[in-house]
């Protein structure tokens, strides 16, 4: 299973609104669980968890992320400042469209609520508020790249 079979997987299961799904093949188990009773910010959040079956070994699994991404050192967003984490699963953005200028870029002082980034998920765009005011001292996805929960998206030294 690729990276387009797992994409194709849950854009089916967006489109007929399947709250759970379970595939197991070629020793991998793929299990998607979907609330529809989340709050609002959260809502259509997907959790995906890839599980080695016991009857195949561990490096019959497929790695899910990009060798270059996965030979990377994990870095500590906190090191320059509070880490403003993702909230939900999506795709980040730093602009409100392809033409506007970024909310926010390294180096600019940001207030309590000011809008970061846009993170999109299932076809909502979410906007990201500043937790702390301060100066931006890094910005850690690439604009377009998908985010995980719990991800960091900026590094904010307080004021």
């Amino acid at each position: 299973m690729d990276i387009s079979d797992l994409k194709e997987i849950l854009r089916i299961l967006e489109a007929q609104d399947i709250t759970e799904f379970e595939l197991e093949q070629d020793g991998v188990k793929l299990r998607v669980c979907r609330s529809s009773t989340v709050p609002a910010p959260a809502a259509g959040r997907a959790v995906t968890t890839l599980v080695p079956t016991a009857a195949a070994p561990a490096a019959a699994v497929p790695p899910m992320l990009p060798a270059a991404a996965a030979a990377a050192p994990a870095a500590d967003p906190a090191e320059n400042g509070t880490a403003v984490k993702s909230p939900i699963v999506g795709t980040f953005y730093r602009a409100a469209d392809p033409n506007s200028p970024p909310f926010v870029s390294v180096g600019d002082r940001v207030k309590v609520g000011q809008v970061l980034c846009i993170i999109e998920a299932m076809k909502l765009m979410n906007e990201i508020e500043a937790e702390v005011a301060g100066e931006i001292t890094r910005i850690h996805p690439e604009n377009g790249q998908p985010v995980q929960y719990g991800d960091p998206l900026f590094s904010v030294r307080s004021d």
